[in-house]
C-alpha cells in the first residue's frame, strides 16, 4: 500500500506504523463504516462455546453476520484455522442467540431500534449468514493463498488490511482489501444462490404486542384485527401489508397465536371500522378490553383481519429457531418456521 500527495507535485507519504488490536478495535467499534459499509455492531470480546472470543460482531442491512477478528501487524499463518472456527460457530447462532448477543452488549436499546436508526429497517432475518473478515496490516503469501482458495469455494472470509502514513503534522490510516468485496460478494453468490431465503409471495410475519391496558389478544381475536403504535417505528411496517396476504401473528416472548387474511389496511384506531356481528361497527364503539391509546399521544394503527385460526396466549406455538422480529410486520421467509407453522395451525398446504 502506498499514498502519494498530489497538490503541489507528487509527494510519498511515510508509513509509520501500524494501530495495534485495541486501537483498531476501539476505531471500528465506533466507526465499522471503516469496513467500506454500514455495519451495526453487537457485541465486542464475544465468547464463543469453541473456547475463543471474537474481538467485535456486527449486522450489516441484510442481517448478514460479520465476525471481525483483529490481528497487530501481520496476521499469523494459523488466524485462517482460527476464521474458519468462528465460521463454524457462526453457523449455529440462530437468531435469539444473536439478539441475546446484542442484549448484553446493549442491554438499554433493542436491536431492531438501533437498526432502524441506523439503516432506516430492520433486516427480515439476522444472523442467517456471515462473513468473517481478518484486520490486520498485512497477510503473508501463505494466508493470502488460502484465504483465496476459501473464497473460491464460497466461504465468505476476507481480509482487511490497516497503516498509517504520516505527512508532516498529518496521520492518515488507510485501507486495502485482500479481495474487493464486490468480487467476493459476486462469487459467493454464484455457489450459495443469495443471502436470503426466498419469499413465497404470499405470507407475512406480524408482531403483537399483547400489553395490559394498551393492547389485547382477546380483542384481536373476538373482532377480527392486529394493531400496533406509539411511534412510527412500531406502526409504519403495517402498511406493506397488502389485502389478500396471509399474516401469522407473533406474540414477543411466547410465539404464534394465530393466522389469517388481511381484509383492509392499517388505519388508526379513532378512524378504522370492523364488522362485528354483521353490522359495520366503529372501532372506538366496540367493547374492547384495552384502550389502545398511548401516553405519548401517537396513534395506534388497527388491520381489519379475517381469523382463519388462533389460540389462547398460553397455548402459543413456538420453537427454538423460529422467526421473531420486533418490527409490526414483514415478510415470512422463513422454511422452518412455516413448515412448523402450517401443521400446526391445520393449514392445508
Amino acid at each position: 500500500m502506498q499514498i502519494w500527495r498530489a497538490d503541489d507535485g507528487l509527494q510519498q507519504l511515510t508509513q509509520t506504523g501500524t494501530p495495534n488490536e485495541k486501537q483498531l478495535e476501539e476505531l471500528l467499534e465506533t466507526d465499522p463504516s471503516l469496513l467500506g459499509q454500514q455495519l451495526l455492531v453487537i457485541g465486542r470480546q464475544v465468547h464463543t462455546d469453541l473456547g475463543r472470543i471474537v474481538d467485535l460482531l456486527a449486522l450489516d442491512s441484510e442481517g448478514v453476520l460479520h465476525v471481525l477478528e483483529l490481528k497487530k501487524e501481520k496476521a499469523p499463518r494459523d488466524v485462517v484455522a482460527q476464521a474458519l472456527e468462528y465460521a463454524a460457530w457462526a453457523t449455529t447462532l440462530d437468531q435469539d442467540q444473536v439478539r441475546q448477543i446484542h442484549d448484553q452488549y446493549m442491554p438499554d436499546i433493542e436491536l431492531e431500534v438501533r437498526a432502524t436508526e441506523l439503516f432506516g429497517f430492520t433486516p427480515d432475518e439476522v444472523g442467517v449468514q456471515h462473513q468473517i473478515t481478518i484486520v490486520a496490516s498485512e497477510v503473508d503469501h501463505h494466508v493470502h493463498r488460502v484465504i483465496e482458495y476459501l473464497q473460491g469455494a464460497g466461504v465468505p472470509v476476507n481480509a482487511a488490511l490497516f497503516s498509517y502514513f504520516g505527512d508532516g503534522e498529518r496521520s492518515y490510516l488507510a485501507r486495502a482489501w485482500l479481495v474487493e468485496p464486490t468480487e467476493q460478494a459476486g462469487a459467493q453468490r454464484e455457489v450459495s444462490g443469495g443471502r436470503k431465503e426466498p419469499w413465497n409471495g404470499k405470507d407475512w410475519y406480524v408482531s403483537y404486542g399483547s400489553e395490559s391496558g394498551i393492547r389485547d389478544w382477546t380483542d384481536a381475536t373476538n373482532y377480527g384485527f392486529i394493531s400496533a403504535g406509539g411511534g412510527d417505528w412500531y406502526s409504519r411496517t403495517l402498511n406493506s401489508l397488502p389485502v389478500g396476504g396471509r399474516v401469522f401473528t407473533c406474540i414477543p416472548k411466547l410465539g404464534y397465536v394465530g393466522v389469517g387474511k388481511v381484509v383492509g389496511v392499517a388505519t388508526t384506531a379513532d378512524q378504522v371500522t370492523l364488522m362485528h356481528n354483521g353490522v359495520e361497527t366503529k372501532f372506538r364503539d366496540l367493547p374492547l378490553v384495552a384502550g389502545y391509546s398511548h401516553a405519548n399521544a401517537e396513534p395506534e394503527y388497527v388491520v381489519p383481519i379475517e381469523w382463519i385460526k388462533t389460540v389462547p396466549m398460553d397455548a402459543a406455538i413456538w420453537e427454538k429457531g423460529m422467526f421473531a422480529n420486533q418490527n409490526s410486520a414483514c415478510k415470512l421467509r422463513s422454511r422452518f418456521t412455516l413448515d412448523r407453522l402450517v401443521p400446526a395451525f391445520g393449514l392445508e398446504e
